[in-house]
């Protein structure tokens, strides 16, 4: 941390020492301070801009310009003449005070156009020429380094601390809005300006009436030279690795004009390159963002699938994709806009797992498990969008997406204690969302929007385990197996192998259905009054049962401790009933915006099991909510929040009857739950100060829930089967987190630090005792990068994180400490090779000795003859140190364990891309 905090003190004294300052005063015939005014100085020699920047409140502006040059200075504002002058610099700061005349012509939107960053409003706009040096391929490449912008390790796209929910590319959805799809696709030299969108709000009639400063969207403004013609690239490659023959080949190409787009993109490679991964494709472009939430309710209709592992570079050693896509839009007329796509991906990979596990308990067999998975995820993906708008005061909006999946996973366990094991699921879900929403502007003080959104869900994952059985020592106290277990849950222990089957289904139909009025009193206050409702059925049914040596099934009789009335299946429907009225008023009084409000609910919930009503809940709950916005400037703010809400489970958790997680893992739900309750508050600061080229944002959160829903496990000494149910905790959980986020730029050096701090107080439940489980998190991150235009360009990066897990369970604290270096190079040479490399570091201590370590080493030599070139060569090498593996520990409640992943080994490959 020492070293590149000094190389960081270095980098920057280096950069400014070499330069001159050049400062003063803008302001207007009538000596009023302009604010915001563009600053732009051009190097006479070379004839390209070297610095830039912006007048602050009070007309101040700075820029830093190269010893013993000569620059033109620019400086224009809207509805002034362009101010010109030459300055010549030698080794002695300089001041220059400017006054700038009123004129009505519009010569500054050329001098406007052209600087880095500016600020219209809500949104910043950056110059995306004015931060690519030539290495950049794709989109991404170019966020990375604009000044605000983040790539979060979830490949998310944050501005400051916001995830940006919805990209769109003149003005046209892509793909949904799908930043992930976005920022890995779209060629970076299409791109002409990025537009970030703060206060992003869907429908423009309540832009005035909604507080939307938590929603963040991007527009990519394409070049001229991209519009009416197809563009893209197509890539193709192979390569050698061991035991495997690598190959990728993505077409990219895209087409845009006013009346209709296309996108196409496919994607067929074994070299670990995930674009869309099972996660991204289950949520991907649902659009069933519940609006009760922001209600006051929430109700989870939970993914009953199989147990699929997320795969990626650092967990898995095999990965296979493939991917179909096709987004359109078409506006046949200015009213109407049409949109959709088609996805279908094919995701296959490998995984392996070495575990040791050392229980506490000493009558506890300790384990060794070498675990293989191979799973495959099939999905298909559509969606279709309309939006007409009858004319200004009249929008209306009709979505319905649907994803289809056939999924399988087979699991090869070899474990000391329980001998051979295998493992194997299917399931072949479904899930079609329909949204309609419409809204009205009856006149300028009256607006109304009615949304309607139906969920239907279908869900079948069938479960098989197979575990090695000697029917000869089933009563052998030191070598019992699994044969415990199959006495507890009723087994046929007489055969040579338990062969166990598990059939569920899980429907779900969700209405959630609102009236919004919104009646604006006057400029600066409105009320809005809300009416809704959330209907929701879920159907579980579910088969626990063993398959005998002679091929007969057996319905076993289980007796597990602590699950009462345990049943080997499910018969369960579960009803729920919202009916909500509400009112908000919104209050601008000088820099505040206040909006107090509260919602009341009529709850209504039941589960019927085995044909029998078993449990009820009727009750009203009135939900309070308040907001207070301070705008200091327009480039900052502080939000202040709180909302209660009540959440509710879903079938999954209380349904009785016993449902198979793993070979070692069993669960049967409670029908007794109730909700719990839920007290939110947060503050949150941003700050975007182009003077001073910083930017700062943070955020502090606070939450306390009563009644929540926590697991009680049941663990028998002497066993390695585990089982347990749900609970409603009898203590308040709490979380408080907090994080800071600080960049500045110093010429062409780009510098960040983060902090983050959380703790949490949760409570566990094992073998029917409370145990009380505190988690306490620091964290510190820092970056400190060069964007040069003309030389190579390195990013070095640090993130250090110390843990401290308390539970009572424990004798002692577990404390860890993550350390995180990384270096990312990248340059642009001759105008014609790339050379890329990344270098990333992770290790973790405990108790003052390392636990873990892993490093992975990334790099691409790429050739094309000019950047205007159709052809270009790339040798790409992955994972070039041959990492083979990482190796983690964990102290759980039952056991310390030592667990070894493999990934993917090193990959070389020589790639060809045709631009065009």
């Amino acid at each position: 941390m020492k070293k590149i905090l000094l190389l960081t003190i270095f980098m920057v004294s280096f950069i400014t020492s070499a330069q001159v300052k050049l400062t003063g005063v803008v302001k207007d015939s009538i000596g009023v301070p302009l604010e915001m005014a563009n600053v732009l100085a051009i190097n006479k020699t070379t004839k390209k801009m070297t610095s830039y920047g912006f007048t602050d409140i009070k007309g101040n502006y700075k820029l830093d310009l190269d010893k013993n040059s000569t620059f033109d200075i620019k400086i224009s504002y809207i509805g002034m003449k362009t101010s010109e002058f030459v300055v010549t610099t030698t080794t002695e700061n300089i001041v220059k005070n400017i006054t700038m005349l009123e004129d009505n012509s519009l010569d500054e939107i050329t001098i406007v156009s052209k600087m880095p960053v500016t600020i219209k409003g809500d949104t910043i706009v950056y110059n995306a020429d004015s931060f690519k040096n030539g290495s950049e391929r794709k989109l991404e490449d170019v966020l990375e380094k604009l000044p605000g912008v983040e790539i979060n390790d979830a490949g998310q796209i944050e501005v400051e601390g916001k995830v940006v929910e919805k990209i769109t590319v003149d003005g046209k959805e892509f793909f949904s809005g799908d930043t992930k799809l976005a920022s890995k696709n779209i060629p970076s030299n299409a791109v002409d300006k990025i537009e970030v969108l703060r206060n992003y709000g869907d429908v423009g009639q309540l832009s005035g009436v909604q507080n939307n400063q938590d929603r963040v969207a991007i527009n990519i403004k394409l070049k001229e030279g991209k519009k009416n013609f197809w563009f893209g690239d197509v890539t193709a490659g192979a390569g050698s690795a061991p035991d495997e023959t690598l190959y990728l080949f993505q077409p990219k190409l895209f087409y845009y004009s006013p009346k209709y787009t296309i996108n196409v993109i496919g994607d067929v490679n074994n070299l670990g390159d995930v674009v869309l991964d099972r996660g991204d494709l289950r949520s991907f472009g649902s659009n069933f963002r519940s609006q009760s939430p922001s209600n006051g309710t929430n109700i989870s209709i939970a993914n009953a699938g199989i147990g699929f592992l997320t795969a990626g570079a650092r967990n898995a050693n095999k990965i296979e994709t493939k991917l179909s896509a096709l987004n359109f839009s078409y506006s046949p007329n200015k009213k109407l806009d049409l949109t959709g796509f088609l996805i279908w991906s094919s995701n296959s990979n490998g995984q392996r797992n070495i575990r040791d596990i050392d229980y506490i308990d000493p009558a506890t067999p300790d384990d060794f498990v070498d675990n293989t998975t191979n799973q495959t995820s099939n999905t298909g993906l559509f969606r279709f969008s309309s939006i007409y708008k009858k004319n200004i005061n009249n929008q209306l909006n009709y979505n319905v997406s649907g994803r289809f999946s056939n999924e399988f996973k087979t699991e090869s366990v070899d474990s000391r204690v329980l001998s051979d094991i295998t493992e194997r699921e299917r399931a072949t879900p479904y899930t079609i969302n329909q949204d309609f929403s419409y809204f009205y502007t009856a006149n300028e003080n009256n607006i109304f929007a009615i949304e309607v959104k139906h969920l239907l869900q279908d869900e079948d994952p069938f479960y098989i385990a197979s575990l090695e059985n000697d029917p000869n020592n089933n009563d052998d106290v030191n070598n019992d197996g699994f044969d415990d277990a199959a006495e507890t849950l009723g087994l046929d222990r007489s055969n040579s192998f338990y062969n166990l089957e598990q059939d569920r289904k899980v429907k779900s139909n969700q209405l959630d259905a609102k009236l919004d009025y919104y009646h604006i009193l006057n400029s600066k206050s409105n009320l809005n009054f809300v009416a809704g409702t959330i209907l929701s059925k879920q159907n579980f049914d579910s088969r626990f049962f063993q398959i005998l040596d002679n091929g007969t099934e057996f319905t076993p009789n289980p007796t597990i401790d602590g699950i009462t009335d345990p049943q080997t299946t499910n018969d369960t429907e579960y009803n729920f009933t919202d009916l909500y009225a509400g009112v908000r008023y919104r209050l601008k009084a000088g820099i505040f915006t206040f909006t107090p409000g509260f919602t009341v609910h009529s709850y209504n919930s039941n589960n019927t099991q085995y044909g029998t009503e078993y449990f009820q809940d009727t009750f009203v709950e009135v939900l309070p909510e308040f907001e207070a916005l301070a705008q200091f400037k327009k480039s900052e703010s502080l939000t202040f929040s709180y909302k209660k809400q009540v959440n509710f489970t879903d079938v999954n958790q209380i349904a009785r009857g016993i449902v198979a997680n793993s070979y070692n893992s069993y669960f049967a739900g409670n029908a007794n739950l109730i909700n719990a309750s839920t007290h939110n508050a947060s503050l949150f600061y941003r700050s975007f100060n182009l003077f001073n080229n910083t930017n700062v944002f943070a955020r502090i959160n606070y939450n306390k829930t009563a009644d929540q829903v926590n697991r009680n496990t049941i663990f028998e000494p002497g066993s390695v089967v585990s089982s347990s149910t749900n609970l409603n905790s009898p203590f308040d959980n709490e979380s408080f987190s907090s994080f800071v986020n600080a960049g500045k730029r110093f010429g062409k050096i780009q510098t960040s630090i983060g902090a983050n701090y959380s703790f949490s107080k949760t409570y566990q439940f094992i073998n029917d005792s409370e145990n009380t489980n505190e988690s306490l998190n620091r964290g510190l991150n820092t970056r400190i990068g060069t964007n040069f235009r003309e030389a190579p360009n390195v990013t070095l990066r640090y993130r250090v994180n110390f843990s401290d897990q308390d539970n009572s369970a424990r004798t002692e604290v577990i404390k860890s400490v993550t350390h995180a270096p990384s270096i990312d190079f990248d340059a642009y040479i001759w105008n014609s090779v790339t050379l890329t490399s990344d270098f990333t570091f992770n290790e973790v201590r405990q108790r003052g000795s390392k636990q873990s370590s892993f490093n992975i080493w990334n790099a691409k030599l790429a050739y094309r003859k000019d950047k205007d070139a159709k052809w270009e060569y790339e040798l790409v090498g992955n994972n070039l140190l041959g990492t083979g593996s990482e190796t983690s520990v964990s102290q759980g409640l039952f056991s310390f364990t030592v667990n070894e992943r493999f990934i993917l080994p090193r990959f070389v490959s020589l790639r060809v891309r045709y631009q065009l």
